[in-house]
């Protein structure tokens, strides 16, 4: 029997903050304490920089409190305890549709980051397997062959920005494993990069400028952008539908595993919709994340060359000449080393730095009731930093990380890609590309920063560098496979 999709919410932002803010003087119990005044200055430094704003309060009222951000009041709930309730252990008593998950509605759709419930599992059990191990090992050669690429024109003394470079990279890694798309193809590939990088765009934009609707406005470029979008996915999937160009048991990507994927339990299968708003959301939860941690974690090893040398002397330990394959990159224990590091960047940068959810009932946590409908959200990125939590918190100290010391972390005290039946679909997928681009980077290439830049960290949509974060490259003795 199938399951009914979710009725659709209103994209009016305006009827939104009028509903949230009848919301909450309706509601059934008091709010957790915390500042509950309106303060324009709060809400313009919580956009910029949330961390000095929740961990003070953190400090002053425990692991709940609630705080009046934008309009609307927000409870925020950090720490292992509150991580794991919300999470796991209570994961019932929250929405993520309802929630600030809905604000991606637009774009995405009703894919896996904006669903609950029935749909949710459905959805998610058709999907899993294409990210099964064997498929994502398939992607691997995808992966290298553009890292490969990417790293082509590179030459000692280059300057350039790390992350821009990332993040075209990952692109043309997410147009060939999830779409199947030549990302140089003009009429296909290459046009749906350059429409998802224009839609993507508005909710980098601040949240009184994407309120705003009408001609002109950041909106309207992103609908015309997803409109442009959805005729290049859409076309595809009449096409592959049809079995033009070969069958789709032939084909590798995600998008042809979801138009053929039926679920186990009633036989259904993905409406041409539903399987574009699923290969969407993917998009947007890999490569944006994908992109970001790459980018902290080369910025961390130029600022720490002791955990650098480590990495390198692994890497020429283990591999010598050779590649590293996909079973090794993905195993933690063959290079243990590269394991610690891109622990610690996910610590202390969780591209998916916040997790927002809606209570369905009023519950009680840390002896405070929070009420039904308001907006609760834990945050990986304040969590990742609280002293009593992580000794040193704002350390770069990938050691404690090492099989001893993960073991005697308290549950949900690290949760970089959520936890639950929420935890990322495609975490392994991402986690094999990143360790693949950094590996093959380093083998060839060290970078240092610039002198006199600093970084600051962006949070929408997920955590970034504010500014270009240029580098400097240097060349290494290219062993002979890795010359291109």
């Amino acid at each position: 029997m199938s399951v009914a999709a979710p009725d659709p919410l209103s994209s009016n932002a305006f009827r939104r903050i009028l509903s949230d803010l009848h919301a909450e003087r309706v509601a059934p119990v008091p709010f957790p304490p915390g500042p509950n005044d309106f303060n324009l200055e709060r809400t313009f430094r919580f956009v910029r920089d949330p961390l000095p704003i929740l961990l003070p309060l953190y400090q002053e009222y425990g692991p709940i409190f609630s705080a009046r951000v934008f309009h609307g009041r927000v409870v925020f709930m950090l720490g292992p305890e509150a991580n794991h309730f919300i999470t796991v252990s209570n994961a019932d008593k929250f929405h993520w549709r309802t929630g600030s998950m809905g604000d991606l509605i637009p774009l995405l759709g009703d894919g896996l980051l904006t669903i609950d419930g029935d749909y949710h599992r459905r959805a998610r059990r058709i999907m899993l397997p294409a990210f099964h191990r064997e498929r994502i090992l398939a992607a691997h050669d995808t992966m290298v062959e553009e890292t490969l690429q990417a790293l082509a024109g590179w030459h000692d003394g280059d300057v350039l920005d790390v992350y821009h470079w990332a993040r075209r990279l990952t692109l043309r890694v997410a147009m060939r494993a999830l779409f199947g798309l030549d990302p140089d193809e003009q009429g296909k590939g290459a046009q749906a990069a350059i429409e998802f990088e224009r839609a993507l765009s508005f909710y980098g934009t601040d949240f009184m400028v994407r309120v705003m609707r009408g001609p002109r406005t950041p909106w309207r470029r992103m609908l015309a952008a997803r409109k442009a979008l959805d005729r290049v996915i859409y076309t595809e999937i009449e096409r592959r539908r049809g079995g033009v160009g070969g069958t789709i048991s032939n084909r590798t990507d995600v998008l042809s595993m979801l138009i053929e994927a039926t679920d186990a339990e009633d036989g259904s299968s993905l409406s041409d919709r539903e399987v574009r708003d699923q290969v969407m959301t993917l998009l947007f939860a890999g490569h944006d994340t994908s992109t970001s941690t790459i980018s902290f974690l080369l910025y961390e090893l130029a600022r720490h060359p002791g955990a650098l040398a480590k990495l390198l002397d692994e890497q020429d330990r283990v591999l010598g000449d050779r590649m590293p394959t996909a079973a090794e990159l993905m195993s933690g224990e063959t290079l243990p080393e590269l394991e610690l590091v891109l622990d610690e960047t996910l610590r202390l940068y969780p591209a998916a730095w916040v997790g927002p959810r809606r209570a369905v009932e009023t519950f009680e946590f840390g002896g405070h009731e929070v009420p039904a409908g308001a907006y609760v959200n834990y945050s990986s990125w304040a969590s990742h930093r609280l002293p009593d939590v992580w000794p040193d918190p704002e350390a770069f100290v990938p050691e404690r990380f090492s099989p001893a010391a993960k073991a005697r972390l308290p549950k949900g005290a690290y949760i970089p890609f959520g936890g639950g039946s929420r935890t990322c679909i495609g975490m392994r997928f991402g986690q094999l590309e990143i360790k693949t681009i950094v590996t093959l980077l380093l083998r060839r290439f060290r970078l240092e920063l610039v002198p006199g830049r600093t970084m600051t960290v962006r949070q929408m949509p997920t955590l970034s560098p504010r500014e270009p974060l240029m580098m400097t490259v240097s060349e290494r003795a290219i062993p002979a496979e890795l010359a291109v």
